[in-house]
C-alpha cells in the first residue's frame, strides 16, 4: 500500500484557508406599479444596473414575474445591492412570455420605466430612467 494517493491531502492542510469573500450588502427596495390594464396578466419588471444592458433583450440582471391577484396596483419589495439601477415593468396580457413589438419595435403591450413612466418620442437612456439605491428606496411606476 502507498501513501502517494494520500499526499494530497496532507498537501492541503500546508495551503492558506481563505474566508469567503462577504455578501454585498442589500437594501430594500420597494417596487410599486399602479394603473395596471389587467388585474390578471403577468406583470414582469426587469432590472439593470449595467448601463451598456439596458432595454437589451435577455441582458438584464434580474427579472420578476408577479400576478397582480386582482389588483390594478402592485406593491413588491425587493432585495438591492446599493448602485445604480433602473426597471422596465411590462405587462404580457395575452400571456405568451413575450413583449410583443409593431413593425417598428415599439411595444404593443403595457410598459413604463421608472423615472419616465411611458416615453413618447424617444427611447429612455440608462440616465433617464435611472434611480440610486444608497438605503431603503420607493420606486413607483405607473402603466399606460
Amino acid at each position: 500500500m502507498t501513501l502517494f494517493p494520500f499526499a494530497w491531502l496532507a498537501a492541503a492542510n500546508l495551503l492558506p484557508v481563505s474566508a469567503p469573500a462577504p455578501a454585498a450588502a442589500t437594501t430594500t427596495v420597494t417596487v410599486v406599479v399602479t394603473k395596471l390594464p389587467s388585474n390578471k396578466a403577468t406583470l414582469k419588471l426587469y432590472f439593470y444596473n449595467v448601463k451598456a444592458n439596458f432595454l437589451v433583450r435577455n441582458q438584464y440582471t434580474l427579472l420578476k414575474h408577479i400576478k397582480p391577484g386582482g389588483s390594478t396596483k402592485v406593491v413588491y419589495p425587493i432585495q438591492l445591492p446599493p448602485g445604480e439601477w433602473a426597471i422596465a415593468a411590462t405587462q404580457d396580457t395575452n400571456e405568451n412570455d413575450l413583449v410583443d413589438r409593431n413593425m417598428l419595435g415599439i411595444p404593443t403591450e403595457p410598459f413604463a420605466l421608472s423615472n419616465v413612466g411611458h416615453p413618447r418620442f424617444k427611447v429612455p437612456t440608462f440616465e433617464d430612467c435611472m434611480f440610486k439605491v444608497t438605503g431603503p428606496t420607493t420606486v413607483t411606476i405607473a402603466m399606460k
